[in-house]
């Protein structure tokens, strides 16, 4: 049975994400974009992360431009997220969520809970600390309203 711990993504700076580093721990999964009506949710998942960071939970954003929403490149990306949201955790390259170039983890977390295209940006998706997906959220769930679900991951 798959894992994300079959996966890898490289980080904006270029330097690779082994998810088998990840192992034990609960990791909420989003794809972002700058441009978006929802970027402000990136000041919530900040804070999530710095909370229970030191738990063992982990975010990574996975910007994308594939709703027209992001920034022209990855740099101007990454600076505008730590600017204008004080971003910390992980971000990797543009990734497809979708179609015909669609990253490969996205296809495994679509196809672990059965729903499905992502439709918009800020999907997120809560993987146990046994590498499963626990939950996929709607891009309008506020990081916020995850966090009973995070805690419930952690205690586990």
């Amino acid at each position: 049975m798959a894992t994300i711990y079959d996966f890898s993504e490289t980080e904006m700076n270029g330097f690779t994400i082994d998810f088998k580093d990840y192992q034990g721990k609960v990791v909420l999964f989003v794809n972002t974009a700058s441009k978006c009506g929802f970027a402000p949710q990136l000041n919530g998942l900040e804070e999530l992360y710095k909370k229970y960071h030191d738990q063992g939970f982990e975010v990574l954003g996975l910007p994308s431009n594939q709703f027209h929403q992001e920034l022209d490149d990855d740099k101007e990306t990454s600076d505008y997220c730590q600017m204008h949201y004080g971003v910390t955790f992980p971000m990797t390259k543009r990734v497809s969520v979708n179609g015909e170039n669609e990253d490969p983890l996205f296809t495994y977390l679509k196809d672990s809970v059965g729903h499905g295209r992502i439709k918009w940006n800020f999907t997120k998706f809560l993987v146990g600390r046994d590498g499963q997906v626990i939950e996929r959220f709607a891009p309008i769930t506020k990081p916020e309203k995850i966090e009973p679900e995070i805690v419930k991951a952690l205690g586990k």
